[in-house]
C-alpha cells in the first residue's frame, strides 16, 4: 500500500511519469529561462538600488556621478533633513487619507456596477457597458474637467483628487467578466434559502471574490499613491498637497526644502539640495513595499483569474 502510495504522490508532485529524467534541451531551457528571469529582475531592481544608494551618498559623489549600486561618501543628513521637515510630513499623511478613501469609493462603486453589469437579464445591459467603454477613449478634455470641478465647489478639497479617478473602466470590465464565471448555482440556492440581491452580492459573491478584490485594491491604491497631476490641477495650497506632489515640486526645482531642511539641521543647503531628490523618492515607496508582500498571494490568483476555466 505504501508503494502504490507513493506511485500516486509522484506524478502530482513532479508532473512527469515516474522514473522520467529531464532531456538535454529541456535542461538547457531552463538554464536559459533561469539566466533570462534572474537578468530581468537585475534590471528591475537596478534603479531602485542606484536612487538607495543616491540617498545614502554625499552630494558630491552624486554630482560627479560616482553612485552606482553601493553609496560614496556614506550620509544621513539629507534623510535628517526631510524628517524634521513638518511640511513633508503633513503631504505624506494626506497621501494616506487620499488614498484609502480614494480606494474604498472606488471599489464600492467597481465592485457593485461590475456585479450588475454581469447580469445577462438586465436590461440596458449592453448600452450601459458601451457607456463604460466609450470613456476609456474619450473624455470632456482637461479644461472642461478643470471648470466642472471648480463649478461644483471641489477645488481645493480632498474630493478634487479622489473623485475624478474613482472608476477604472478597465478594473470594472476585469470584475466584470470574474463575476460572469461564478456558478449561478451558488446564487439560485441563495435565493431559495430567501436571500435578497443584495444579500447575495454581500454574503456570497464578495467573499468568494477575494482574490480579484485585492487585485483591484493593490491596483487602485498604487495608482491613487502615486497621482499627483489631479492635486497639481485642483489644489492651490501647500498644506493639501499629497507626497508626490511635494516630490514633483522637489524634481521641478519648485520648493526650498533643501534650504529649509538645512536650516533645520545646520547643514549644507547644496549638500542637501543634491541628493533630497533619491531620499523623498525612497520615503516615498517605503509604504507601497511594506504592503505588497501581504497581498502578494491574492495579486498573484488575480491575474490568473480567467487564464484557466473549468
Amino acid at each position: 500500500m505504501n508503494e502504490i502510495g507513493a506511485t500516486l504522490r509522484a506524478p502530482a508532485r513532479t508532473g512527469r511519469p515516474v522514473g522520467a529524467r529531464d532531456s538535454r534541451a529541456y535542461k538547457v531551457f531552463t538554464s536559459v529561462n533561469t539566466i533570462g528571469l534572474i537578468a530581468f529582475c537585475g534590471l528591475m531592481l537596478y534603479p531602485f538600488v542606484t536612487v538607495l544608494a543616491q540617498s545614502f551618498s554625499s552630494a558630491g559623489a552624486v554630482k560627479a556621478g560616482l553612485v552606482n549600486i553601493w553609496p560614496v561618501g556614506f550620509n544621513t543628513d539629507t534623510y535628517a533633513a526631510v524628517i524634521s521637515n513638518s511640511m513633508f510630513w503633513q503631504n505624506y499623511r494626506n497621501t494616506v487619507v487620499y488614498t484609502v478613501v480614494g480606494t474604498a469609493i472606488a471599489m464600492v462603486l467597481t465592485t457593485t456596477f461590475a456585479y450588475v453589469l454581469s447580469k445577462q437579464h438586465l436590461r440596458g445591459r449592453t448600452v450601459l457597458i458601451g457607456i463604460a467603454i466609450f470613456t476609456m477613449f474619450f473624455n470632456g478634455g482637461l479644461v472642461p474637467n478643470y471648470v466642472l470641478i471648480s463649478s461644483l465647489g471641489l477645488k481645493n478639497t480632498m474630493w478634487a483628487v479622489v473623485l475624478p479617478g474613482a472608476l477604472s473602466v478597465f478594473n470594472l470590465l476585469v470584475m466584470k467578466s470574474f463575476f460572469e464565471n461564478m456558478p449561478r448555482e451558488l446564487e439560485e440556492a441563495a435565493q431559495i434559502d430567501g436571500l435578497g440581491w443584495g444579500g447575495i452580492f454581500t454574503r456570497i459573491v464578495l467573499p468568494l471574490s477575494k482574490a480579484v478584490i485585492a487585485t483591484m485594491i493593490l491596483f487602485y491604491s498604487v495608482a491613487m499613491w502615486n497621482d499627483w497631476f489631479n492635486a497639481f490641477l485642483y489644489l492651490d495650497k501647500k498644506e493639501l498637497f499629497p507626497v508626490t506632489l511635494f516630490l514633483r515640486n522637489l524634481i521641478a526645482g519648485a520648493s526650498t526644502t533643501a534650504t529649509e531642511g538645512a536650516a533645520a539641521t545646520g547643514g549644507n543647503s547644496d549638500a542637501i539640495a543634491a541628493n533630497i531628490q533619491a531620499v523623498t523618492m525612497i520615503l516615498t515607496m517605503i509604504p507601497i513595499l511594506c504592503v505588497y508582500p501581504f497581498v502578494q498571494r491574492y495579486f498573484v490568483s488575480g491575474v490568473m483569474l480567467g487564464s484557466v476555466k473549468g
